[in-house]
């Protein structure tokens, strides 16, 4: 029986100073046990932004994305790593929403980690649906998109079904990416295709070039372990 590739995306928040310079240090020095966690495909480390960008960096909230062999090597990291207990110790909330991917296209760090599962479809009419969104942003486009983006990007905060939203990135300014979870296929379409701010982006941005790399990706999510503000952000999954 052919086993699914999972990912992983898993917020950690910080209230102290001192646990705060902690988790920012672990962006570089993370990198040496993560390469060592087993049936680990794909991963980053990301910062987080305030307001949905990064331009205003948050301090207080970092994440961490991994894409994993398998379900049974996502949950050995997590329930029994020593890397996980240090996290776990520092930070006042960790919540891990665990995915299956429904639909991927692009590349990240010119590789295209997210696997459609075989027995997945878009057939998610009244299922809870991810999306990560990420991309390097030329740097000769810089000030022309973080002139524009904020506008274009603030309308989410009311779009109807979504639950939570958050812009992450590996590189302030540049290297941007945003996970956003929603009720269903229909809200994130809408979204995605009815916004008038969102749509006007789109078009934007084909027309600007202001990505030298871009990817896209929808999931089920199958799992979450934590809270985040402490409630539970899909209650009963």
């Amino acid at each position: 029986m052919q086993q699914e590739q999972i990912t992983t995306l898993t917020f950690l928040r910080y209230e102290t100073f001192k646990d705060k310079v902690w988790g920012f240090g672990m962006m570089q020095f993370a990198h040496p046990y993560l390469a060592k966690a087993d049936g680990l495909e794909f991963y980053k480390l990301m910062g987080s932004g305030k307001d949905f960008g990064l331009n205003l960096p948050d301090w207080s909230v970092y994440a961490l994305l991994q894409v994993w062999e398998n379900r049974a090597s996502a949950d050995a990291f997590f329930e029994k790593s020593d890397f996980m207990k240090k996290y776990q110790n520092r930070c006042s909330e960790v919540c891990t929403i665990f995915m299956k991917t429904l639909k991927s296209h692009g590349k990240w760090s010119d590789k295209s980690p997210f696997q459609p599962s075989e027995k997945q479809s878009e057939n998610t009419e009244n299922e809870p649906i991810a999306v990560i969104t990420r991309a390097t942003i030329r740097t000769s486009r810089l000030i022309d998109f973080w002139k524009y983006v904020p506008t274009s990007q603030k309308h989410i905060f009311n779009a109807p079904g979504l639950i939570f939203t958050k812009g992450v990135g590996e590189v302030p300014i540049k290297q941007m990416a945003t996970f956003s979870l929603w009720e269903n296929a229909e809200s994130v379409n809408n979204f995605a295709y009815k916004s008038r701010e969102h749509a006007k982006a789109i078009k934007l941005t084909r027309k600007l070039d202001w990505y030298s790399e871009e990817l896209f990706a929808r999931f089920r999510p199958i799992a979450i372990i934590g809270t985040w503000g402490g409630e539970k952000l899909i209650p009963g999954l």
